[in-house]
C-alpha cells in the first residue's frame, strides 16, 4: 500500500531529521536562522525555484555552511514560491 506525501514539509527533529524520502531533497531556508524543508525534486524544473537556486549560488557558491543546500531568502518568500508550485 502506498502513501502520498504533501508537496513540501518541514523536517522532523532528532533522529528522523536526516532521512529524506526518495524523490525529495532537503534545503535550508532563512536569512539568519535556518529552517530545514524537504521538497520534491520536481521543483528543480520550475523557473521560480531555479531563481532561488541562482541566489544560493551567488551567495554561497558550492560552500554551503549548513552542509546542505542553503537558500538565502526569507522563510515567507520560500513558502510563497513553493505554495505556487503546489497549485500547478
Amino acid at each position: 500500500m502506498g502513501f502520498r506525501l504533501p508537496g513540501m514539509f518541514t523536517a522532523k527533529q532528532g533522529q528522523e531529521a536526516r532521512k529524506v524520502p526518495k524523490g525529495y531533497l532537503a534545503v535550508y531556508v532563512g536569512e539568519t536562522q535556518k529552517k530545514r524543508f524537504v521538497v520534491p525534486i520536481s521543483y528543480l524544473k520550475s523557473p521560480s525555484f531555479k531563481n532561488l537556486l541562482s541566489q544560493a549560488e551567488e551567495e554561497f557558491g558550492f560552500d554551503h555552511p549548513m552542509g546542505g543546500l542553503t537558500i538565502p531568502c526569507t522563510e515567507e518568500a520560500f513558502i510563497d514560491v513553493t505554495r505556487s508550485l503546489n497549485t500547478l
